[in-house]
């Protein structure tokens, strides 16, 4: 999402920190060149302005132009105002009974699927949450919203087929909440393209009568400066309590995550990274702030891997490779934890300085469709062939082409890299040097490289 700004930036500190002495000129150069960023990062004009402003006023004392290391405590003055301005700490949900969440913004923003998300969310925090759905004009969002339910085994209120009355919905929602032992009732409601003033009365009344604990602005973060009249519209009308940020995974700018929280005074609480329903995390303003200036989010990482890996089959699976029984079975089974993680460029992208690492890498090194191609020439082969590689010979791997929809070469390549792989992971040796090479961005960088030129995945 912010990897332009996050290059811009880069350049720009980079600059700054080859500098020997610092002077006011130096500071106002580099300034304005992170204001124009900001700006082309689609960062609403008053919110950079006075960010800038309050950078630069920390940057001008005597104890920073004479320190020894001037350019990073700058960096540093930026890191905390960026914070700041994201919203300093995450602020989590009320979830006091009787809680109820009113989930309000534009049509195509995000609303019915980050719903759908919370409660999956919230069900594996122990709670038991309802979905409610009150998009009373789009029939086929309420079909969504019960398909999306099904999927994560969630209870849904659904409304009659033609039912006008959204407080009457609303109120027949909540006694099925009581009667299913509901602890978090989630309203999805309908948006628009444009706000008016129909779809703001309704959510007024219905606001009014539901008495939500949070009302959450689900905004696009694609939306750009019209994200900040966005909010504080539904702001004014209904007092939102917090936002939830939608497609972060995209090639938007994202000016709106630095802008919303500033200009409304209300948290950023969740961040929405993909399209599947468990790819919603909590937002941590100095986590991003750190991804945006290139130190990578660990934290996050890691929660992420711990969240969607079997620790049992990884621990299964690493014994087998120290024993040097690694077989292609287990390489299925290690590319579908891979693809359980969501697209590698997302995931490794919360990586300190993959942005430098990845210009590195091969073209198409992160692609997924590789993976996929890989993972049906294995599932080609029979259980014999890959329990034993070794007998895959010219007609089996003939047939295992076929059968795949792969070329002979691609097969044959396959295979003689998996068997390089296997004498490398019996090999303590060379085993050791690689995990070794994973502590820290140029040995990661390093190895990327290898696996983007060793392996057609």
């Amino acid at each position: 999402m912010f990897s332009a700004l996050s290059d811009s930036l880069d350049k720009t500190f980079r600059n700054l920190r080859g500098v020997g002495k610092i002077s006011e000129k130096n500071i106002t150069d580099a300034l304005r060149e992170i204001r124009i960023a900001l700006l082309e990062a689609d960062v609403e004009f008053g919110v950079a302005k006075d960010l800038i402003a309050r950078v630069k006023e920390a940057s001008m004392g005597e104890e920073v132009l004479k320190s020894i290391k001037p350019g990073e405590q700058i960096v540093k003055f930026f890191q905390d105002e960026l914070t700041r301005v994201l919203g300093g700490d995450n602020v989590p949900l009320d979830l006091n009974p009787p809680a109820r969440i009113l989930m309000v913004g534009l049509n195509g923003a995000g609303k019915t699927t980050t719903s759908a998300k919370l409660a999956r969310r919230l069900k594996k925090e122990g709670r038991r949450p309802l979905l409610v759905a009150c998009d009373l004009y789009r029939p086929a969002a309420i079909d969504q919203l019960v398909t999306l339910a099904g999927q994560i085994d969630v209870p849904v209120f659904a409304p009659d087929r033609g039912e006008t009355d959204l407080l009457k919905v609303a109120r027949e929602a909540i006694a099925y909440g009581e009667e299913k032992g509901a602890t978090v009732l989630i309203f999805d409601t309908a948006g628009r393209q444009e706000i008016d003033d129909k779809l703001i009365e309704e959510l007024k009344r219905l606001h009014a009568f539901i008495k939500p604990k949070e009302t959450m602005l689900v905004a696009d973060a694609a939306t750009g400066q019209q994200a900040v009249s966005v909010a504080k519209h539904f702001d004014d009308a209904v007092g939102i309590t917090g936002i939830i940020l939608t497609k972060l995974d995209g090639d938007a700018r994202g000016g709106a995550a630095l802008s919303m929280r500033e200009v409304t005074g209300k948290p950023i609480k969740y961040a929405g990274e993909g399209e599947k329903l468990d790819q919603l995390m909590e937002f941590h303003p100095s986590r991003m702030a750190d991804r945006i200036l290139g130190m990578g989010d660990i934290v996050s990482m890691v929660e992420s891997v711990a969240d969607k890996v079997n620790e049992a089959d990884a621990m299964r699976s690493m014994k087998r490779m120290q024993e040097g029984k690694f077989d292609f079975n287990d390489f299925l089974d290690q590319m579908k934890m891979i693809q359980n993680l969501g697209p590698l460029e997302g995931l490794l992208g919360l990586m300190p300085g993959f942005n430098k690492i990845k210009k590195q890498l091969p073209a198409g090194a992160l692609d997924n469709s590789k993976l996929k191609r890989t993972e049906a020439i294995v599932l080609s082969m029979t259980p014999m062939e890959r329990s034993r590689p070794e007998i895959i010979k010219g007609s089996r791997r003939q047939r295992i082409a076929a059968g795949s929809g792969a070329s002979i070469v691609q097969v044959n390549q396959l295979i003689k890299q998996f068997g390089e792989m296997r004498k490398m992971m019996r090999n303590p040796g060379k085993m050791k040097n690689m995990m070794k090479q994973m502590g820290g961005a140029g040995g990661m960088g390093d190895m990327m490289k290898g696996l983007g030129g060793k392996f057609p995945f």
